[in-house]
């Protein structure tokens, strides 16, 4: 065995193909979720001959989940049930103790509402045993329920194989705080001591990982599927991830970054501990930043406070790491003792970013935030590629029997736009749940007045051709075009006004009634529902009763910790 090795407490060989039988403990943690847990564990168990033992850990579920995975051992030798006592309140003591009584060499996490997708084990087990890695890690998708949408989880670690020698060496490894993506060495996590937060502790995972990388591991990374992250947003225990409504939530994710940070730059990881807080400004603080306008004052003054309090700690280098949008909303929230700008704030966190107007200027001419925090600077929009830049454009939809049309303006960017020559715009409907394309069409830009600043174009919206489609959700995207070759695709924000964004029923020759409802989206862009038929209707209107319940800026308490499932990001789908 080689020094390194020996260091690493690896094997000086990649296991041969016999010897990868028997090699994977799969940890599948659960809490009152018998729905879905016999599924998780079922999918665990197909992996074939390389699982040598499902440890099935119940967290004193009250609904049965234990009874269900007792039948199912009793016909499974590889299955074991481990059923807590006294519920932990959280996802890291279950999995701690998985931890503790695994025998395999390798071990993996699976929550109880997830699936582990054919092959799995197998692609993350070869890699380990080739490239003597303590951690091999693939490609987890965000499978959308019921519709089956897939979005692909950090896809860029993720395209090509690649081994990684040491984590600083591919810093966006931190960006990865999942921990059920990923195949561990068991001897590798209990020579190091690396265990999850006990007890009730949101965002369990970012701390884990942190303390993976700390120890500085190898890494064999596969574009494999690995895992498939079901993400319910109609269920009746929402995820961690997706229960962002109360202030809790945010402390409790704002300590675990900060955990984080703490255990990589303690492990002498400076580089890993800085991009950390860069993922926090480019992640967490755009995604919570969006939906500020849902919360009430309580819960604003609260954010603020709390986010002000986090990034007190953060140096110039810190905010020098992070992408334009995440840094400016950040030294906004920084600059100001109470909540401001939330709309501005929305439409800059978006995904793509808007920077709306005002656009002002110091009396040097330097582009700031705003006449009165001129300490925001915005200079990035002087120098960056005009693809990347925050470009706002406005759209508005007025429904109308005799015809539909979408109105777009774009706004000038400190001289860049004007400079750049607009000359064409591209609008297009994106299905919500399948990703299909609905052309809308391509006009052209033209300056609203002279000297305005502003450019519009008018395209006509073919609803019959849309209707034929069924009752669906789109989001419109737009891609400019510019005199000097630049192309910019983006999203547009929702104007409000007089009959805009107001659900309009048309006459329709086929269906008998088409319903139409312009309407923006938590990051302000502009989406549309159709529904046509009273039966469409109906099933619009039902579908937003169902989530009246979710859209209360304050929910009821639910009694005990949340339904155990994977937990972030930054989502989100925004």
């Amino acid at each position: 065995m080689d020094p390194a090795s020996a260091a690493r407490g690896t094997p000086d060989r990649p296991p041969r193909e016999g010897d990868r039988d028997g090699a994977v403990a799969v940890v599948v943690i659960g809490y009152r979720d018998a729905a879905h847990v016999t599924t998780a564990v079922r999918s665990a168990l197909a992996q074939g001959p390389a699982v040598r033992e499902v440890i099935a850990v119940d967290d004193c579920s009250p609904d049965g989940s234990a009874g269900l995975l007792a039948a199912l051992a009793a016909g499974e030798p590889r299955l074991r049930v481990i059923r807590r006592t006294v519920n932990s309140g959280g996802c890291g003591t279950p999995r701690n103790d998985g931890i503790d009584a695994a025998t395999a060499p390798y071990l993996m996490f699976l929550d109880s509402d997830d699936v582990l997708p054919p092959g799995a084990v197998d692609a993350l087990l070869r890699a380990a045993g080739r490239h003597r890695a303590e951690v091999a890690a693939g490609l987890c998708v965000r499978r959308e329920v019921p519709s089956g949408r897939e979005t692909p989880w950090q896809p860029e670690l993720y395209a090509r194989p690649a081994v990684v020698e040491r984590p600083a060496a591919r810093r966006r490894l931190v960006h990865d705080t999942l921990c059920v993506n990923k195949l561990y060495r068991t001897g590798f996590l209990r020579a190091h001591g690396i265990r999850f937060p006990e007890g009730r502790f949101p965002y369990e995972d970012f701390v884990f990982t942190a303390r993976v990388l700390a120890a500085g591991p190898r890494l064999a990374l596969v574009p494999d599927r690995v895992y498939v992250w079901h993400v319910r947003r109609t269920a009746d225990r929402l995820s961690i991830s997706l229960d962002r409504a109360g202030v809790d939530n945010w402390r409790a994710r704002t300590e675990a970054a900060r955990q984080a940070y703490d255990i990589l730059l303690g492990a002498g990881e400076k580089r890993l501990a800085r991009e950390a807080r860069a993922k926090f400004l480019e992640h967490e603080v755009r995604m919570y930043a969006r939906e500020l306008g849902l919360r009430d004052a309580a819960y604003r003054r609260a954010w603020w406070a709390l986010t002000r309090a986090h990034l007190a700690a953060y140096d110039e280098a810190d905010f020098a790491r992070a992408p334009a949008p995440g840094r400016v909303v950040a030294r906004v929230v920084l600059a100001s003792g109470e909540p401001r700008d939330l709309p501005r704030l929305r439409e800059l966190a978006a995904r793509p970013s808007r920077l709306c107007p005002p656009y002002a200027v110091t009396p040097e001419g330097a582009p700031v935030w705003s006449a009165d925090l001129p300490q925001v600077a915005l200079d990035h929009v002087l120098t960056r590629p005009l693809r990347v830049l925050p470009l706002a454009v406005d759209a508005a939809l007025r429904p109308r029997a005799c015809g539909t049309r979408l109105r777009l303006r774009l706004h000038e960017l400190y001289g860049r736009v004007a400079g750049a020559g607009p000359r064409t715009v591209e609008a297009t409907l994106v299905h919500r749940e399948d990703g299909r394309a609905f052309p809308v069409g391509t006009a052209a830009l033209r300056p609203a007045l002279p000297g305005s600043g502003t450019w519009t174009a008018a395209l006509p919206l073919d609803t019959r051709a849309l209707a034929a489609a069924g009752a669906a959700t789109w989001d419109l995207r737009v891609r400019l075009r510019f005199a000097d070759g630049a192309v910019r695709e983006t999203t547009a924000h929702a104007t409000a006004g007089p009959g805009l964004l107001t659900r309009t029923a048309l006459p329709s020759l086929r269906h008998g009634l088409l319903l139409l409802h312009p309407y923006a989206t938590h990051s302000g862009s502009l989406a549309l529902r159709v529904a046509p038929g009273p039966r469409g209707a109906a099933a619009v209107f039902r579908r937003r009763l169902s989530r009246l319940p979710r859209n209360g800026e304050f929910p009821p308490p639910r009694e005990g910790p949340p339904r155990l499932s994977m937990i972030d990001s930054p989502r989100g789908p925004a």
